[in-house]
């Protein structure tokens, strides 16, 4: 997941900026001051033990800020990460997002810190107090939050740099100007982050082949149930006695014989770009599995592209593999393929839609010669690696 802490003084366009970033990376947007006004406009209880401290440019408590955050991302679970605006203010609060990220099983990926002059601060927040009319900028309320700022939120900005994950950006410029510093310093980052693929789609439709090919052009770990199941069925280990009931059915094996599986060759294989899945998740259960594993090691699916082939092109392919080298016990008969096949139709339809509701899910024609939907999957691939990471 890609978590951002925008930080920066009083009017150094966090707001602005974010968001352009939450539109581009497709994030849930945290703003601990558009929140706290809202509740404020709506004289909840939580607004009124907020309004009097932030008229005199206060900081709220963390205890109330901590279940506005809390409350906020239990909300907007499926999105790329989440961009927080005017959290941390404090090392505190630093320690507290630790916490929360934490529990989410996720971490922070960097603070992004705006800066600007305080004479081009002063000057902005003053023009914005009178088209605006908000009571939080006049002179001295600004004056107020700048000592606030000083004296609290500047030791934030040790505390990710000891953790190598602070990026001051030049924040003077137009806005597209101070858009572009952000985006690069994000996909640099982007760089250290894993970047992981399911590769999804009928049995016949070539995931396999293509898949392999997509993990050497992108540098990424490729990962095969199929294939590991397999090689523990062919060394007659305990997995594999308990799994080719279920392989020579064509049927899916229980996810707790899969799941130490994937698990093992995570562990094996952690000093890569990311991992490519295939035969895994091919169930909505399957979906929430795989995420809870990336998500204890502060990662998450990037994108799923899902390889379409009609279904008589499907029992052709199928049918001709039974009769050669790469033949698998499940492609003997027309009565197995269709079991199979119609498996895969019952169950899929759930993972794509999840994937789909996140943004991360391309459909890609699997119909023409192995080099065509390459090309295809290469493609929808760089798309992700562009806009969706």
């Amino acid at each position: 997941m890609l978590n951002i802490a925008l930080f920066g003084p009083p009017g150094a366009g966090k707001g602005t900026q974010s968001k352009l970033l939450i539109k581009k990376y497709n994030l849930t947007y945290i703003s601990t001051g558009d929140i706290l006004r809202r509740e404020i406009n709506e004289n909840s209880e939580l607004g009124r033990q907020a309004r009097s401290i932030i008229e005199k440019g206060g900081l709220v408590s963390d205890e109330i800020i901590v279940q506005i955050i809390e409350n906020n991302i239990s909300k907007n679970l499926h999105t790329n990460g989440i961009l927080f605006d005017g959290f941390p203010r404090t090392v505190v609060q630093a320690y507290i997002l630790e916490g929360l990220l934490f529990k989410l099983g996720v971490s922070l990926t960097c603070m992004l810190s705006l800066e600007v002059p305080r004479e081009e601060l002063m000057h902005r927040m003053l023009e914005r107090g009178r088209i605006e009319g908000r009571s939080d900028d006049t002179k001295e309320v600004i004056e107020n939050r700048f000592r606030e700022y000083d004296a609290k939120t500047i030791p934030v900005a040790e505390f990710y740099k000891e953790k190598d994950k602070y990026f001051p950006i030049n924040g003077v410029g137009t806005i597209d100007d101070v858009f572009m510093r952000l985006t690069q310093a994000i996909d640099k980052t982007l760089e250290k982050v894993w970047f992981n693929l399911v590769i999804s789609g009928p049995p016949g439709a070539g995931k396999g082949t293509q898949g392999k090919l997509l993990a050497e052009k992108f540098n990424l770990y490729y990962i095969s149930t199929g294939s590991l199941l397999r090689n523990e069925i062919s060394d007659d280990t305990e997995i594999g006695r308990r799994a080719r009931p279920f392989l020579e059915k064509g049927e899916i094996v229980p996810d707790d014989i899969a799941i130490p599986l994937i698990e093992r060759e995570i562990k094996l294989h952690q000093d890569v770009n990311g991992y490519i899945f295939k035969g895994f998740p091919r169930s909505i259960v399957q979906v929430y599995i795989l995420d809870g594993l990336l998500r204890r090691l502060g990662s998450s699916v990037s994108y799923a592209v899902e390889i379409q082939v009609p279904t008589l092109e499907l029992i052709k392919r199928l049918s001709a593999r039974s009769k050669t080298d790469s033949a698998r016990s499940y492609d003997e008969t027309t009565d197995l393929i269709v079991n199979r096949l119609e498996e895969h139709e019952a169950k899929a339809a759930h993972v794509s839609d999840f994937y789909i509701k996140q943004g991360k899910h391309a459909e890609v024609d699997g119909i023409g010669s192995e080099s065509e939907v390459f090309d295809r999957l290469v493609a929808a691939v760089e798309y992700a690696y562009r806009n969706i990471r």
